[in-house]
């Protein structure tokens, strides 16, 4: 995946987090933002490692 593309995902997932968050589905909106967390700390790590 490009970093564009990576870029994209996580930002996606972020702002379906807020939405969940706001509408009230708490489970699934702190599953997004640990997923949206986790996968921006793997590929801030890849980067670094290249």
């Amino acid at each position: 995946m490009s970093n564009f593309n990576k870029d994209i995902f996580i930002g996606l997932m972020f702002i379906t987090g807020i939405w969940s968050f706001i509408s009230g589905q708490f489970i699934i909106s702190t599953v997004l933002f640990g997923a949206a967390a986790i996968y921006s700390n793997i590929v801030i790590r890849a980067k670094l490692n290249d």
